[in-house]
C-alpha cells in the first residue's frame, strides 16, 4: 500500500469513544477527520437528565494550532451553545454565550473553546508536542506546557499544566491519537480500549499521587514539640462568645489547654505563634462535597478542616481519604456518605443501583462494612424501597438523607425514614408535588425558578411543613450558592459571590467558572428574578423555627463554602450563629463533636486563625492567615501560590 493511500485512510478514519461516568457508559464521542488538517466531533452524554451535546468542526495550521473552530449544541445545564473562532491575518476573533474577543496574534497561540468536545484536549496535546519547547500561549489567556510522566503499553501519559490548579492528565498513543482522558468523575475512552480503563487509572493515580505528595511535603509544617498560640480572640460556638487574650496549647495533634495568656507558660522547645489579637475559631465544615483532584488543598486554603462527601466512586475516593488522613495529600477529615440509586436513564453515576429489596439491603451492608456513616438515597430509587433502606441503615447506625426520590414529596421522604434533606429546592418542590412528581430531570430546577416566589413564610402550607420538619428533627443541607448562580447568575460572569476571587485564578480556570445560569424563558424572567430572594426568606424561616442547618456547597471547593456562609447572613441569620452551623452543629450532626467543633481541651487541634471578626462582619471569613489540622500548620497564601492562584 503506497504512502499516499495510507495517509488518505488515516485522514478519513473515524473513532468512537465511550463517555464513562463513575465507570458507567453514559454517552459517546465520535471523531471524524475531514482531511489532513480538519476534523469534526460529536459529543454527548446523559448525567441525570443533564449533559452536553456538542457538534464541533475545526481546522488546524501546520503547527497543529486551530485557525478555525465552530461548535453548537447545548451545555451541561441544557443552555444553548454557539461558538466560533477564527485566526487569519494575524488577528484572532472568538464568540460564545459567555465571552467574545478580538486580539492581534504574533506566532503560534492555541485557542481553547469554552465548550469543546473532549477530543480538543488531544488537539492541544499534539500541538504542544510539536512546539519547540512543548509550550504554547493560550487564547484568550494563559500558557500551557506538556510533560510525559508515565507509560502503559503503547500509551503515554502526559501532564498538561496551565489549564487547572494542578496538571491535567491525558493519554496518547504512538501516533498522537487520544488514548484516554480519565478523571474521578468523567472519563473518555476509545471503545476499543474500555477494557484497559482500570489499568490506566491505576497508572495515572501513581503520577497524580506523587504530585500531590510532593505538594503536601512542601506545604505542611509539623511542629517538633508543643505548639502554643498566644494572644488570640477565641470563638466558642457553644455560647457564641469571643474571648480575647487567650492561649491555646497543642500537643501531639490535640488541644491540651485553653486559658488566659497570663496563666499559660510555654514549655522549653515549644513553637510559639503570636496571634496578635486575631480571631481563632474551630475549623470549618463543608457538608456537601464530591472529592476529586484539587478539592483537598482548596479546602485547607479556606479553613475547611472537615467535610462530608455525598457520593463518590468506591475505589479511588477511599484511597484519597486515606492519603488525607496520612498527610501525604492535602485535604480535610472526610465523613463518607454512600449513594444508592435506582436504575433507568436518569439514574445517578454509581454502581450502587437497586431494583429489589435484596439489592438494597446488600448495598447498605456494603457501605456499613466499609466505614461509611450515612446513606444518600438518590432520585431514581423506587419509593417503596426507601423505608427498607432507611431501616437497614439505621439498624447499622448510619444516617439517611438524599435527594427526594421521584414520585415522593419531601414529607413522604421524611416519613419514610430520612433524617436529612439535601438541597433547598426539594423543600420548595414539596409544595409543587401535584405539578412535578418526577424530579429526576431538570424540572427540579425550572419548577423552583418559576414558583419559589409564590411560597413565602406567611403561606399556611409552608408554615405547616416547617412545623413537620421540626417535629421530625429533620436536618437541612441547603447548598444555597448553587441556586443563586442558577437563578440569578450571568452567563458571562463567574458564580455570584466569587467575583473578587475568580480573577485571581489561572486564566483557563477563570473561563471554566463562567456560566452556570439557567437559560430563562422570556415569560418567566420576573419569576426567576424573585426565586432566589424567596429561597433566602425560606432559609431564614427554617432557621428561626429551629431546623438544624448544615452548610454545604456541591460546587467549587473552599471558596464557595465561605460564600455559602455569607448567604446565610444575608438571609438574616446572625453571623455568630452561622459560624456555629459551620463548626459545632456540623460536628454534632455526624457524631464527631467529641473530637471536633470547638476549641477545647481534648479536642483535635483543627482551627483557623482569621484577620478580622466574622461574628461581626461575616465577610472576614475570607481572611484566613493560618490553618491548623491536627496541629499541623498550613499557610493559605502558600497553598494558593502552589495552585497558581494570584495573591490577594
Amino acid at each position: 500500500m503506497n504512502t499516499l493511500l495510507v495517509a488518505l485512510l488515516l485522514a478519513t478514519a473515524e473513532r468512537k469513544d465511550q463517555i464513562l461516568i463513575q465507570g458507567i457508559n453514559q454517552g459517546s464521542q465520535t471523531v471524524a477527520p475531514q482531511g489532513p488538517d480538519s476534523a469534526r466531533a460529536e459529543f454527548s452524554f446523559n448525567d441525570r437528565g443533564r449533559g452536553d451535546h456538542i457538534i464541533a468542526t475545526w481546522k488546524l495550521d501546520a503547527a497543529g494550532v486551530p485557525i478555525e473552530y465552530s461548535g453548537s449544541g447545548n451545555d451541561y445545564m441544557k443552555s444553548p451553545v454557539s461558538e466560533t473562532f477564527n485566526l487569519s491575518g494575524g488577528k484572532a476573533k472568538w464568540h460564545s454565550r459567555s465571552e467574545q474577543g478580538e486580539i492581534a496574534v504574533k506566532g503560534e497561540s492555541f485557542y481553547i473553546p469554552a465548550n469543546p468536545p473532549p477530543e480538543f484536549m488531544g488537539v492541544l496535546a499534539r500541538a504542544l508536542l510539536k512546539s519547540p519547547h512543548h509550550a504554547l500561549p493560550l487564547l484568550p489567556a494563559g500558557e500551557a506546557h506538556i510533560t510525559a510522566v508515565g507509560t502503559s503499553g503503547e500509551l503515554t501519559l502526559y501532564h498538561i499544566t496551565g489549564l487547572d490548579f494542578s496538571p491535567t492528565p491525558i493519554w496518547l498513543d504512538h501516533d498522537g491519537n487520544m488514548g484516554a482522558s480519565i478523571s474521578g468523575w468523567v472519563s473518555v475512552v476509545p471503545t476499543a480500549r474500555v477494557a484497559t480503563v482500570g489499568k490506566l487509572t491505576t497508572e495515572q493515580s501513581k503520577a497524580d499521587t506523587a504530585w500531590a505528595a510532593n505538594l503536601a511535603k512542601q506545604l505542611t509544617h509539623i511542629p517538633t514539640g508543643d505548639l502554643l498560640i498566644r494572644n488570640a480572640r477565641v470563638f466558642d460556638p457553644r455560647d457564641l462568645s469571643v474571648t480575647p487574650g487567650t492561649s491555646v496549647l497543642v500537643r501531639t495533634g490535640h488541644i491540651v489547654r485553653v486559658s488566659p495568656d497570663t496563666a499559660m507558660k510555654a514549655a522549653q522547645g515549644a513553637e510559639v505563634i503570636d496571634a496578635h489579637g486575631r480571631f481563632l475559631m474551630p475549623g470549618l465544615w463543608d457538608n456537601h462535597q464530591h472529592f476529586s483532584g484539587n478539592d483537598g488543598p482548596l479546602d485547607l486554603a479556606n479553613g475547611i478542616t472537615s467535610a462530608r462527601d455525598m457520593a463518590n466512586d468506591l475505589d479511588e475516593f477511599p484511597a484519597r481519604v486515606a492519603r488525607y488522613d496520612a498527610g501525604t495529600e492535602l485535604g480535610p477529615r472526610v465523613f463518607k456518605a454512600g449513594i444508592i440509586d435506582g436504575t433507568g436513564p436518569l439514574a445517578g453515576p454509581t454502581r450502587m443501583r437497586v431494583d429489589t429489596p435484596a439489592e438494597a439491603l446488600k448495598d447498605v451492608a456494603w457501605y456499613a462494612d466499609h466505614g461509611y456513616g450515612q446513606i444518600k438515597i438518590y432520585s431514581s430509587v423506587k419509593p417503596e424501597l426507601v423505608p427498607l433502606i432507611a431501616d437497614a441503615a439505621h439498624a447499622r447506625g448510619l444516617r439517611v438523607s438524599g435527594h427526594v426520590p421521584a414520585f415522593m414529596s419531601a414529607q413522604m421522604f421524611v416519613e419514610a425514614g430520612a433524617d436529612e434533606l439535601q438541597h433547598l429546592n426539594f423543600i420548595v418542590l414539596n409544595f409543587l408535588f401535584d405539578q412535578v412528581k418526577d424530579t429526576r430531570g431538570t424540572a427540579r430546577f425550572t419548577a423552583v425558578g418559576e414558583h419559589a416566589h409564590e411560597l413565602g413564610p406567611d403561606n399556611p402550607k409552608v408554615q405547616a411543613f416547617v412545623r413537620f420538619l421540626k417535629v421530625h428533627h429533620t436536618v437541612l443541607d441547603p447548598t444555597l450558592s448553587i441556586f443563586e448562580s442558577m437563578f440569578s447568575g450571568d452567563p458571562a460572569g463567574p458564580p455570584l459571590g466569587l467575583e473578587k476571587i475568580v480573577p485571581r485564578f489561572p486564566a483557563q480556570v477563570r473561563r471554566n467558572q463562567l456560566s452556570g445560569a439557567l437559560a430563562v424563558p422570556k415569560d418567566q424572567e420576573a419569576a426567576y428574578k424573585e426565586a432566589f430572594p424567596a429561597m433566602l426568606r425560606l432559609l431564614k424561616m427554617l432557621s428561626d423555627a429551629g431546623i438544624t442547618i448544615v452548610p454545604g456547597t456541591d460546587a467549587l471547593s473552599g471558596y464557595t463554602l465561605l460564600h455559602e456562609l455569607e448567604l446565610y447572613a444575608r438571609a438574616g441569620i446572625p453571623p455568630a450563629q452561622v459560624l456555629r452551623m459551620a463548626t459545632l452543629t456540623s460536628a454534632q450532626v455526624v457524631g464527631a463533636d467529641r473530637e471536633r467543633g470547638t476549641i477545647a481541651a481534648g479536642k483535635l487541634a483543627d482551627m483557623v486563625l482569621i484577620d478580622g471578626d466574622p461574628t461581626a462582619r461575616i465577610e472576614d471569613i475570607h481572611n484566613a492567615t493560618l490553618v491548623f489540622k491536627g496541629g499541623n500548620i498550613y499557610q493559605p497564601a502558600q497553598i494558593e501560590t502552589a495552585l497558581g492562584i494570584a495573591p490577594k
